[in-house]
């Protein structure tokens, strides 16, 4: 019930369009081409999304849960991957189905 509310989807959508948000503006300055170290060390605030990606990608090795959005976005801010040849790799990905119940 929390992220069908203002503090999970809310966050998100303002987290993903608002040019307000921190990783916005992080997002934005690494997709221009800018490294993650040079946003990080530019932004004069916390860009949250940075270490979470890293958690993230821990927990799901640790857990062997396949993530291919994080794991891309993991990939492009520290292992310096091509942005483009991140999504081809996820769009050339054999469809499934993504829901386990």
């Amino acid at each position: 019930m929390t992220f069908s509310g203002l503090s999970g989807i809310g966050d998100l959508i303002v987290t993903c369009t608002s040019s307000n948000s921190r990783n916005w503006r992080a997002g934005k300055q690494i997709g221009e081409g800018k490294s993650l170290d040079y946003v990080l060390n530019n932004m004069g605030q916390v860009v949250e999304g940075a270490t979470t990606v890293k958690a993230v990608h821990e927990l799901a090795e640790e857990k062997n849960i396949d993530m291919p959005i994080s794991e891309a976005i993991y990939h492009v801010l520290y292992e310096n991957a091509d942005v483009d040849e991140e999504i081809k790799k996820m769009m050339g990905r054999s469809p499934k189905s993504e829901i386990r119940l």
